[in-house]
């Protein structure tokens, strides 16, 4: 079964971003899937994760998958720094600080001065796109009916910035790098190290005790398996972007909204929309705990832990069925309500 897939490319023009700098001629690629009803009420935003394309996320869209284009209008924008919309690595002056909020008010423009849409029935996102879900909601709570957040938090927690620390002093410390997140070249030696330093935290002890690397992904040894879904992947990817994208994930915080004067308290509650906690129970980057002392401050929300050992891929499990069947059991449901 086929449906409408469109993509295109909205020109934002010079975009001053709240923590100092300008985005010269700004531009946010996107890409919609289905179409958009009379009423214009029908509308999911999904923002982009940690360096994934829209091209990306398509795999979870689908008539029977996680979100069905045969009822919802999905639009998907792209992150700064994803390599689509503008980004470091590309931008001999890009701010040295791009937040999630910045990326949010751009998303907003998209939404209202492109497809004329001014609410969404839902904002859903998975790990940075969670937490731009939860910016969307927390910024603008007269205009999101739903979010759902699928192994993401409302401000980065301390240990999770523990992990971005290494990521970026893992990069500082490559002879290209010439600071401020800039490189005279690709550091290859560092983005190698980068990639194994993110093989231990996306994916659970338990993942790797069961060695499903082995008897689901069907590398035939640990080393080939970092080889080529870590080292391999990372490789590919820009450092300047990965610098500026860490940058963005350590800083998010929806209570940095000025509204908000830093008090996640005050934020959380200040989100009208109904809101979906699908963290999962051995995602090391976003624990349920931390979901769990949201959800005290949420007026409307639940918490729906994903049951499953793939660590932060349960919130992406493109290729693993039960986790693929409870996210879209869970996500159906809530959009059904």
């Amino acid at each position: 079964m086929s449906w409408p897939v469109e993509q295109g490319v909205f020109e934002l023009g010079d975009v001053e971003v709240e923590r100092g700098g300008v985005i010269r001629d700004g531009r946010l690629g996107w890409q919609t899937h289905g179409t958009l009803n009379a009423a214009r009420d029908n509308v999911i935003v999904y923002p982009c994760s940690y360096t994934a394309t829209h091209d990306d996320l398509a795999w979870l869209i689908g008539p029977d998958l996680v979100l069905d284009p045969t009822r919802w209008f999905v639009v998907v924008p792209d992150m700064f720094s994803n390599g689509v919309s503008t980004s470091a690595a590309d931008t001999e002056d890009f701010p040295s600080l791009v937040t999630m909020r910045d990326n949010v008010l751009a998303q907003r423009r998209l939404l209202t001065e492109h497809f004329g849409v001014d609410r969404v029935a839902a904002a859903y996102g998975f790990s940075m796109g969670a937490g731009q879900a939860y910016h969307w909601a927390a910024t603008f709570p007269d205009a999101v009916e739903r979010a759902i957040i699928v192994c993401g938090s409302a401000r980065t927690s301390v240990h999770n910035k523990v992990f971005l620390s290494g990521l970026l002093r893992t990069l500082e410390a490559a002879p290209e790098h010439l600071g401020d997140g800039r490189f005279s070249a690709e550091p290859v030696a560092a983005l190698k190290a980068f990639g194994h330093i993110y093989a231990g935290w996306g994916l659970s002890q338990d993942f790797y005790r069961a060695e499903l690397w082995r008897t689901e992904l069907g590398a035939p040894d640990l080393d080939t398996f970092l080889r080529t879904d870590w080292e391999e992947g990372f490789g590919a990817s820009r450092a300047a972007n990965l610098y500026a994208q860490a940058r963005t994930w350590y800083e998010a915080d929806i209570s940095a909204d000025p509204a908000y004067g830093g008090d996640l308290a005050v934020a959380l509650d200040a989100i009208r929309a109904r809101v979906l906690l699908l963290p999962g129970e051995t995602d090391l980057y976003f624990r349920v705990a931390d979901n769990a002392a949201e959800l005290e401050h949420l007026r409307h929300g639940e918490l729906s832990p994903i049951p499953s050992i793939w660590g932060h891929r349960a919130g992406s499990p493109q290729g693993i069925a039960a986790d693929t069947a409870f996210l879209r059991d869970a996500v159906t449901r809530w959009l059904d309500a």
